[in-house]
């Protein structure tokens, strides 16, 4: 009896533990806005690591374009640090086209309006901390 008694109060303190854990995760909504056209998709990355920023995202979508606007939400998210990143896939190729140069042809874009001066944005620039459920808004 006392073997069953002790399994019982182990699942009720895991369920706890489980149930503490989802409360201290959060959303991230991202709202991007004056898209071009109603053309192709919009793909949406998230980054959680500065190392990654712009090359290999923590979680990412394509997100279906609107009457010019496109909106995702990424949920269940640990606090900490992210910086998101979008481009306007017009031609649904999966790859954000640039002239021989190397410059987008592509409309682009990173949270808070980070732009990068001679090459791409900065992790710096474009970081924010989710500490609470948070919308960012990206206009192209």
């Amino acid at each position: 009896m006392s073997t069953l008694v002790k399994i019982a109060v182990l699942l009720i303190i895991n369920s706890f533990i489980v149930s503490a854990k989802e409360q201290n995760n959060y959303s991230i909504k991202v709202n991007i806005e004056e898209v071009k056209s109603n053309e192709g998709k919009v793909l949406i990355a998230l980054y959680d690591a500065k190392q990654d920023f712009l090359s290999k995202s923590f979680k990412s979508t394509k997100g279906a374009i609107t009457d010019n606007t496109c909106e995702f939400t990424f949920n269940n998210l640990p606090p900490g640090v992210y910086a998101v990143s979008i481009f306007h896939d017009e031609n649904n190729n999966g790859k954000l086209d640039s002239n021989f140069l190397g410059i987008p042809k592509e409309d682009y874009g990173c949270s808070n309006g980070a732009t990068g001066f001679m090459g791409r944005p900065k992790w710096e620039d474009a970081k924010f901390e989710l500490k609470s459920d948070k919308t960012v808004t990206i206009t192209l």
